[in-house]
């Protein structure tokens, strides 16, 4: 068998086991280990064949075990791991994936020596300081990671030895940080329930940094195994044994999903950067210097003259005051602002280590020897404390730094060493603030993963977990840990404010069947539903809320406008005449009844409230359009073409020429007709065929306003021959 086809076929086995199709699964696996040649597993398929086959006879034959259920399961996570574990076999030799390539270059090593060996490190460094341990603690754990990720299924000795680890609160807290990134790597190739115990293990640790990051992985892991955890009782007692001593279970499991809906906005957000932010800034920048000549002015006539007032003033008229503000809203809400400035400063060799892309920031590291210091707080020393930055950017900064000239990077130091420690500072208070530190952590290692999974260089060698919709209050497994009505209403609200609809939808439906009475949440509802153009199911959600009360006006709105938009202009009627008599001056409301009686034929009610807008509203002249059409329906030509003439004269439109050319028409003013009717096809790009799709749909009206049938294509021709 190619890689691919084993791949295909692992792929199908894990699909009939989702659908439990026992009999195919067996039939699928025996291809692969023949494809293979892997037939030191034909007596594991053939056992596990047989114990299925003995469970299905005494089943059939209403033979009642109370084991039935248990063996059934274990026959699934068997199939489950005899595929895993086939398939490595299968692609051990020539796959060409990190994780094989690094399988294959793994030397053996004993985790009790690593152990020792991180031990030993640890001491030496502490006691001596020297360059040489720090640097032998580094290899070590890189070692660890190492052989952590590309491990098969774990033995319980190794497990062991492993746990040890976890559990020598002597060790650098970065030890178990890594084991834990290590532990999502190898589990994002394959499931093994040992490394999962190893998880959960590691999230009952006293330092946050690791249970954060820890938990941070179960979930992930939960979710991209869902379909099997139910395979696993003994994962599912641990998880409810975690959520007893894990201080604050929900209130970190809610935080953490928020975070990942946020991850979700990285590249909207980078878009926005650099389309619209960095550009109006450009344009700042030059119109600031045409204002106040900048090339006339020398560096001291700069600092010396210069008023703030200029740049306040134009900063106040341009929009990037607004998309300023909301980008730093969307820092102190924890959103990946930095994404898009540090996609191109992970080139550096520190980065071709896979562990170094999840490592706790560190000026302790050897990578960033050679960093000058000072008396003053220098940058280096404020920015551990930047919690708007995650560890892999720090990194990226400190190297990026690092590369520069001497006499560069000192200047740099100079200049900004007051300036960013004040900033910093106030940054991390203001962060604190608002986020605790839990918050922060797990922003941090979200981010760390989502540069991983998005910039390594080879990470189409992995399954992208952020790829996955990560919905983890949906998980069956999580539901009775996130599914009280606090939780579910900050998800949703989440959803909402990010415009991800379908999502908030699922959640306000949970919602409303735990508050049945609440109309705020049916408009909510019926607002996603509007959102996602299910405007049949917006309008009984919206008319539900309306029963529950009646006297919200952006509810009754709504209705109207639903009803509009199924063409029922006669109910939609009824619920904007209901808005006029709770705000009577909404001139919006006005020219929506005027439309609502066009649509119902009813022109000379149609131009009563449209006159209405017309003499109330002298700035937008939105009536002007309307007014128009229905004065050449009712056969006031000369009114018609009045209005015409004034929105030609404004900003007309390919419909407003094509209208005015009906008029002259009607008016027997044939060459004005004409001549509209070319602006109508320029407006149209020269594009006969769509003049045409929007001529004929008013054939109609055309003939109503008394031109003969036959004239029609005379005319058309004529046009057709002059433009």
């Amino acid at each position: 068998m190619t890689i691919i086809e084993i791949n295909k076929t692992y792929n199908r086995i894990i699909g009939r086991l989702e659908r439990k199709e026992l009999k195919s699964t067996f039939d699928e696996l025996q291809g692969l280990i023949a494809g293979t040649g892997e037939y030191v597993f034909q007596d594991q398929l053939d056992r596990w064949q047989d114990t299925y086959k003995y469970m299905l006879h005494y089943r059939m034959n209403g033979v009642q075990d109370p084991m039935q259920e248990q063996i059934y399961r274990q026959v699934q996570a068997a199939c489950y791991e005899l595929a895993d574990r086939v398939k490595q076999k299968g692609l051990a030799v020539d796959s060409p994936t990190s994780f094989y390539s690094q399988r294959r270059m793994q030397k053996v090593t004993s985790i009790r020596g690593l152990h020792e060996v991180l031990s030993n490190s640890q001491d030496m460094a502490q006691t001596e300081g020297n360059k040489a341990s720090k640097q032998q603690m580094e290899a070590a754990c890189a070692t660890l990671f190492q052989y952590v990720w590309v491990s098969g299924f774990l033995s319980t000795e190794e497990a062991s030895e492993l746990r040890a680890i976890l559990s020598d609160e002597e060790l650098p807290v970065h030890v178990g940080c890594q084991m834990v990134s290590a532990l999502l790597l190898g589990l994002n190739e394959f499931f093994d329930a040992t490394k999962m115990e190893l998880l959960f293990d590691a999230a009952a640790s006293r330092e946050p940094e690791i249970s954060v990051r820890a938990l941070i992985v179960l979930l992930l892991m939960l979710y991209k195994y869902r379909r099997r955890m139910h395979l696993y009782p003994q994962l599912d007692n641990r998880l409810h044994a975690l959520a007893e001593t894990y201080p604050s279970f929900t209130k970190t499991l809610l935080q953490i999903t928020l975070r990942f809906i946020l991850a979700r906005e990285t590249e909207k957000i980078s878009n926005k950067l650099q389309n619209e932010i960095l550009p109006e800034m450009m344009k700042l920048n030059e119109t600031l210097g045409k204002k106040i000549n900048l090339k006339d002015l020398t560096p001291e006539q700069l600092s010396d003259e210069m008023n703030p007032e200029w740049q306040d003033a134009i900063f106040a008229d341009s929009d990037l005051a607004k998309k300023m503000t909301e980008f730093s809203e969307l820092q102190l809400e924890g959103a990946d602002v930095l994404h898009s400035t540090f996609v191109h400063l992970k080139n550096y060799p520190f980065f071709r280590e896979v562990s170094n892309w999840f490592l706790p920031f560190s000026t302790a590291h050897s990578a960033l020897e050679g960093t000058p210091k000072s008396r003053e707080l220098t940058l280096i020393d404020t920015v551990m404390d930047a919690s708007f930055m995650c560890n892999s950017d720090k990194y990226s900064l400190f190297l990026s730094m690092m590369s520069l000239p001497e006499s560069a990077r000192k200047m740099m130091l100079t200049q900004l060493d007051g300036q960013a420690a004040e900033m910093i500072q106030q940054n991390k208070e203001e962060l604190l603030g608002k986020r605790s530190k839990t918050e922060l952590i797990a922003g941090q290692y979200v981010q760390d993963l989502y540069r991983f999974f998005k910039l390594y260089p080879r990470h189409l060698d992995f399954d992208d977990l952020f790829a996955y919709p990560l919905d983890f209050h949906n998980l069956p497994t999580l539901t009775p840990f996130i599914s009280d009505e606090e939780s579910l209403s900050a998800i949703a609200a989440y959803y909402l404010q990010k415009n991800y609809f379908q999502d908030a939808l699922t959640v306000f439906t949970r919602l409303v069947e735990m508050n049945p009475e609440d109309d705020v949440l049916f408009q909510k509802t019926g607002y996603c539903r509007q959102m996602t153009n299910d405007i049949a199911g917006a309008l009984q959600d919206y008319l539900h809320a309306d029963l529950l009360n009646p006297r919200s006006k952006w509810v009754i709105r709504r209705i109207a406008g639903c009803y509009r938009t199924l063409k029922q202009p006669d109910k939609a009627l009824e619920y904007y005449h209901r808005y006029e008599t709770l705000s009577p001056d909404n001139l919006s409301v006005q020219i929506s009844i005027g439309h609502c009686h066009l649509e119902l034929k009813d022109y000379n009610e149609a131009l009563k409230y449209f006159y209405k807008v017309d003499y109330l509203d002298t700035e937008s002249h939105k009536a002007w359009r309307p007014i128009a059409w229905c004065s050449f329906l009712t056969g006031k030509y000369d009114q018609a073409r009045h209005y015409y003439r004034k929105i030609l004269d404004d900003k007309p439109n390919m419909q407003d020429f094509l209208n005015a050319g009906h008029t002259e028409w009607a008016l027997q003013s044939m060459t004005q007709a004409i001549a509209y009717y070319k602006e109508a096809i320029r407006k149209e790009n020269g594009d006969w065929d769509k003049f045409y799709e929007q001529f004929k749909q008013d054939i109609p009206d055309l003939e109503k306003a008394g031109i003969e049938q036959d004239e029609i294509p005379l005319l058309l021709d004529e046009v057709r021959y002059q433009y």
